[in-house]
């Protein structure tokens, strides 16, 4: 569910070049395996719908070690209403983890 929110937002602000990084190898596969059917088939076909848009967008797995503004983010969450939530400019908090990321990413990248 995570990628189709981040899909959609990143349509609806006119994003039209995207790369969609997750920790889950096993999303990805799904969203790119060629099955029409399935027990994830409701949950990776509006991923699909989406990726056939008039855009270009790359999906890629990334260590989760270099995913911990994702952690940090997902541990936040709990104290906030059931929903979406944008960000339109990062905290103190956030723009650590972000930076931590990008040179764990180069590290191992």
């Amino acid at each position: 569910m995570a990628i189709v929110i981040g899909l959609r937002a990143a349509w609806e602000v006119g994003a039209r070049k995207v790369e969609v990084q997750t920790d889950s190898r096993v999303a990805i596969d799904l969203v790119q395996a060629a099955t029409e059917s399935g027990p994830h088939y409701q949950l990776v076909m509006p991923v699909r719908r989406l990726l056939e848009r008039a855009w270009q967008v790359v999906l890629k797995h990334i260590y989760r070690e270099a995913n911990a503004a994702a952690d940090f983010l997902a541990s936040k969450g709990h104290s906030h209403a059931v929903g979406e939530h944008m960000i339109q400019t990062p905290t103190a908090a956030l723009n650590f983890w972000l930076l931590h990321d990008c040179m764990v990413f180069k590290r191992l990248g």
